[in-house]
């Protein structure tokens, strides 16, 4: 599939590099943020994983780390991003790779940020199979 970039490349993140920042302890806790400080930005965040980082981050860190991801999007450090586009594309992307499994959450990062650049900062090496496509590049890992 083809990009359908919107503007300036932007990076979007995933649940594995969300949590990694939020967790000080985390051992790719220096990795995910010195990406994020070489970079500067901007940063986009779907929608579609909301509820999988908001789950994580409470449930593994505790009320402060959550509020710390909501003051990151309630400030624009992030931005939340949804296009109703994505849905096929999200769709598509889990059926083709099942066997990995991709699933809805990484199906949205990915179809996020093919319209966006391109840009993943994830953890997750299943996003490696998928960059062969062409259409994402892997940030960090």
């Amino acid at each position: 599939m083809a990009s359908r970039e919107l503007g300036p490349p932007l990076i979007t993140l995933d649940t594995s590099a969300l949590f990694a920042l939020l967790d000080g302890a985390d051992p790719d806790h220096a990795a995910t943020t010195a990406a994020l400080r070489s970079d500067g930005g901007p940063y986009v965040v779907p929608a579609l994983i909301l509820a999988e980082i908001g789950y994580l981050a409470e449930r593994r860190l505790g009320l402060q780390a959550l509020d710390a991801l909501l003051d990151d999007l309630d400030s624009g450090a992030f931005s939340l991003d949804f296009d109703q586009g994505d849905l096929t594309r999200i769709r598509e992307l889990a059926g083709r790779y099942a066997d990995l499994p991709l699933g809805f959450a990484d199906s949205a990062v990915v179809a996020c940020a093919e319209r966006h650049g391109g840009r993943i900062l994830t953890l997750d090496a299943d996003f490696t199979v998928v960059a062969r496509e062409g259409t994402v590049r892997v940030v960090v890992l």
